[in-house]
């Protein structure tokens, strides 16, 4: 892992409110699945896919996305990279290492209702087919 992977802007989304100059650590629950801990932190490259990700995020709270700063080496997403994407074009990634919060975006772009839908209930066939989404 000691390859450069990505030069960032990192990002995160979820529906906890941070706070800048946090850090985001491993061993806490999934925003997905709250019965599984984390053994890594997940993060971006792209400000959309973590407000997917904050949309998709268990919880009533309000979405939010995140930039982020790796403090330590990170990996490629193995989740994504190459056992559902060839090679990594989400530009996803995680650490077990925490990541810094430098500052909240504002204006990440936002599924329609009928948008989040459609990817809640493709997420609900995954999960039913046996498939997981743990981050």
């Amino acid at each position: 892992m000691s390859d450069v992977l990505d030069e960032g802007p990192f990002f995160h989304g979820t529906k906890a409110d941070l706070q800048v100059g946090g850090l985001l650590t491993a061993g806490f629950r999934s925003n997905y699945r709250p019965e599984i801990v984390m053994n890594h932190v997940y993060f971006t490259a792209q400000v959309a896919g973590a407000g997917l990700a904050a949309e998709l995020a268990a919880g009533d709270a309000e979405p939010r996305v995140y930039e982020v700063e790796p403090t330590g080496d990170f990996e490629d997403d193995p989740n994504v990279t190459d056992k559902k994407l060839p090679g990594n074009p989400t530009r996803s990634y995680r650490s077990n290492a925490p990541i810094r919060v430098v500052r909240e975006v504002l204006d990440w772009p936002r599924l329609t209702p009928e948008a989040l839908q459609t990817w809640r209930d493709r997420l609900a066939v995954i999960e039913r087919e046996g498939g997981e989404i743990v981050n």
